[in-house]
């Protein structure tokens, strides 16, 4: 991998972690269409520039992190995925980081879900908003974040559509959703820095830090846009997208 795939890496990155579309996913199809091999490496940078997109988050929403109430259920919220996340790390980084198939799959089934969720339930009337999270609401939207460790079915659309199927309004649940990267993010890159015993080359470190950097100043913008849009739109179009790009990758793959 050089610096320029790490550049655009970055990008993609930024642009897609907090959107219902899976990040993961998309590093890893992006990957195969820059000709970048598998390796040790490539896995640990496809999960580390991920906190590059987060430290947006604690940049933008820095106080949130001082609410005592709030952290609480970040907590709640966070064990879950790390329980999971720790008993199958192995599987993730041996097989499902590497397969082209899961992530496609995995995409059409999470678009198909997303459209169908939309269409038959959708934003209640009255939803709740975040000062309303009990510690159940946010054990179970947590619960459902885990099913990401999956890549293609992307972290942030499991928690949205969790917390929509809990009641809360798509503006409360994004946000929540937004904060509970966070620690999910860092263990999970502390976790594959610590199994890598943090043994990369400086020219290594400086494509993983080139990553990070522009996955921070993509995500920045991309944050800022989605809460609008949210507010005005459903994540129907966001299905349809993650639908017809597994078809064109697979058509592409398969070929």
């Amino acid at each position: 991998m050089g610096i320029g795939q790490s550049f655009l890496l970055g990008i993609v990155e930024g642009a897609t972690e907090f959107l219902p579309v899976s990040s993961t996913g998309h590093l890893i199809l992006a990957e195969a269409l820059l000709g970048i091999a598998s390796s040790d490496f490539v896995k640990t940078f496809t999960i580390v520039i991920q906190l590059g997109a987060i430290l947006a988050v604690v940049v933008l929403y820095f106080r949130s992190f001082f609410n005592w109430p709030l952290l609480k259920r970040l907590v709640v919220a966070f064990i879950p995925t790390g329980i999971i996340g720790l008993l199958l790390y192995p599987i993730e980084k041996s097989f499902l980081l590497q397969s082209d198939t899961t992530v496609l799959i995995a995409l059409f089934l999470g678009g198909a879900g997303l459209i169908a969720f939309e269409k038959y339930h959708g934003e209640d009337a009255g939803a709740k908003g975040l000062d309303a999270l009990t510690y159940k609401d946010a054990a179970l939207i947590g619960l459902a974040q885990s099913v990401a460790i999956i890549p293609g079915i992307s972290r942030s659309g499991a928690t949205v559509l969790g917390g929509l199927a809990r009641g809360f309004s798509r503006a409360a649940i994004v946000e929540f959703s937004f904060l509970l990267a966070v620690p999910t993010m860092v263990a999970a890159s502390g976790l594959s820095l610590y199994k890598s015993a943090f043994g990369f080359s400086a020219g290594e470190w400086l494509i993983i830090s080139i990553g990070f950097i522009v996955a921070f100043l993509t995500a920045l913008a991309v944050i800022r846009w989605f809460l609008a849009y949210v507010r005005r739109h459903t994540f129907t179009g966001f299905g349809w997208y993650r639908i017809a790009l597994s078809v064109l990758f697979a058509l592409w793959l398969f070929s």
